[in-house]
């Protein structure tokens, strides 16, 4: 079991706390409506989505997390993009879930500021993240790359925020 649980006390019996999480987004993101919110937080659990926003009443269509690995790294992937120069991010958005706990996730684009550049998340060798450079970003756009993931390979997932990056749903 995932995340230091048993079957009898976890979210679905053997799947991972990752993918319950997970799952649990899709489900906010697919319910999403403009109804009043509440405090902000970052749990991954608040409904409806546009919680984890400030002003916290803002239109919302994404919930924007990214995943740790068993070792405690973000795990990474690259976009594709003609756009931006660097092309690799740690942000994702799920886009459906699958086969117990397989997902497609959506890369996002961190960026600096709406519409600027993208944050180079990659260290100086160009092979581990940056974690200071987490820190810049404060905005995200979507990229046409999507992955598919096992989430049962991850240990921890932290939502980061809500935004509207006008997905169709």
């Amino acid at each position: 079991m995932g995340c230091g649980r048993d079957s009898v006390g976890g979210f679905g019996g053997d799947r991972g706390c990752v993918c319950e999480v997970v799952r649990a987004i899709l489900d906010i993101q697919n319910q999403a409506t403009e109804e009043d919110c509440p405090t902000c937080t970052t749990n991954c659990f608040l409904e409806p989505l546009g919680g984890i926003v400030s002003p916290a009443r803002k239109a919302a269509d994404t919930r924007v997390f990214k995943l740790l690995t068993k070792t405690g790294t973000p795990f990474m992937a690259q976009f594709s993009s003609e756009f931006y120069e660097y092309c690799t991010s740690v942000f994702f958005r799920v886009e459906d879930i699958f086969d117990d706990c397989c997902a497609t996730l959506r890369v996002l684009v961190p960026l600096y500021e709406y519409g600027g550049d993208a944050v180079n998340l990659l260290s100086d060798c160009g092979t581990k993240v940056n974690l200071a450079e987490l820190c810049e970003v404060n905005h995200f756009a979507a990229s046409d790359s999507c992955i598919t993931v096992d989430l049962n390979c991850f240990c921890a997932v932290q939502c980061v925020a809500d935004v509207d990056l006008n997905i169709c749903n």
